[in-house]
């Protein structure tokens, strides 16, 4: 190939991933819009773990803002937050689109189930985060109200808008983050950076680097902290299953 040629090559390679990018950023705009006009609806979705935790108690609970323009903005993040989850499966379709050409077909066939299990695990993160762990962490930390017997004033929570949703955010992206775990093992041990027996001879140090990352990523609560902490050591459990199943195929493909 002559020098001209490789430069065309690299021009439509550059090219083609502006399209691509465009493309996705486009698609973004265009749910974020549309998620704008229903943005009270989805807020209300994600204030409903808080909602049920304090029905049945008595008090004339709220959501507050403090700022003229918290609950605009909140609303923004809302909108912004839900397309960009929602769009997640197109930006990695874009991804596929760019580099499968460049790809043989058995390389094809290995990534391709990968580009599906992200968005799922991610799902399931957010699944999880908001049906269990939410739930019970509101609860936790709504322990700590007094009525004002011993320390001669009530103590509340006023819970505020911003901050009630960063902290829904949050728990939500550490979540789906962290359980790409089995994801990020696996297409190590395709290119052959790990092995089984590596993950399994390692597993005390992983045990302790979980906790620790559940502690950095989550609200210091044991609550939020052992709920991402104990799924995430489940994760890794079946990734050293899923790389052993790797390394038997790439076994017989070697035989063969």
């Amino acid at each position: 190939m002559s020098h001209d040629d490789k430069d065309n090559s690299f021009v439509s390679h550059l090219t083609e991933l502006r399209k691509r990018l465009i493309n996705s950023f486009i698609f973004l705009i265009i749910f974020f819009i549309g998620c704008y006009f229903f943005a009270e609806h989805i807020y209300g979705f994600l204030v409903e773990p808080y909602a049920s935790a304090v029905k049945n108690d008595d008090l004339n609970r709220r959501l507050i803002f403090t700022a003229l323009q918290e609950t605009f903005l909140t609303y923004l993040k809302v909108s912004f937050f839900t397309a960009f989850f929602v769009t997640c499966p197109f930006i990695l379709m874009q991804i596929w689109k760019f580099i499968a050409p460049g790809l043989y077909k058995h390389e094809k066939i290995a990534i391709l189930p990968y580009l599906v299990l992200t968005p799922i695990l991610f799902f399931l993160g957010g699944v999880l985060v908001y049906y269990l762990i939410m739930p019970l962490a509101i609860k936790f930390f709504l322990s700590f109200e007094s009525s004002g017997v011993s320390t001669n004033l009530p103590i509340q929570l006023e819970a505020k808008v911003n901050e009630y949703l960063s902290l829904v955010m949050k728990l939500i992206f550490a979540f789906g983050i962290s359980f790409q775990l089995p994801v990020v093992l696996s297409l190590l041990a395709r290119i052959g950076l790990v092995d089984s027996e590596f993950l399994k001879q390692r597993r005390k140090y992983v045990v302790v680097i979980i906790f620790a990352a559940a502690a950095l990523l989550t609200p210091p609560d044991p609550i939020t902290q052992i709920g991402l902490a104990i799924p995430l050591l489940i994760l890794y459990e079946l990734s050293i299953f899923s790389v052993k199943i790797i390394e038997n195929r790439n076994f017989k493909k070697s035989d063969a």
